[in-house]
């Protein structure tokens, strides 16, 4: 869901950029409006990795917690008296 809305937010974004082109023309506003993309784009970039990181460190979570449980306690045979 979230690469969706990310994916739309770049296509307004550029849809945007290229209506203000053309209104505007070449002039010194353009720089601000390809300025406000590339802000948008590098936001919606750092979402997508950060989803992504997020994703993998709950899987390693999960496994490790499950390696947890698979581990067996060693009986502690020093302080056990020998029989004999």
């Amino acid at each position: 869901m979230v690469k969706y809305i990310s994916a739309l937010v770049i296509i307004l974004t550029f849809v945007f950029f290229v209506l203000a082109l053309f209104t505007k023309g070449l002039t010194h506003d353009m720089l601000l409006e390809a300025g406000v993309f590339l802000v948008s784009a590098k936001l919606i970039i750092m979402t997508y990795k950060i989803d992504k990181t997020e994703t993998e460190i709950k899987n390693m979570l999960i496994l490790l917690n499950e390696n947890i449980k698979n581990i067996s306690v060693i009986p502690d045979t020093e302080n056990r008296t020998k029989s004999g």
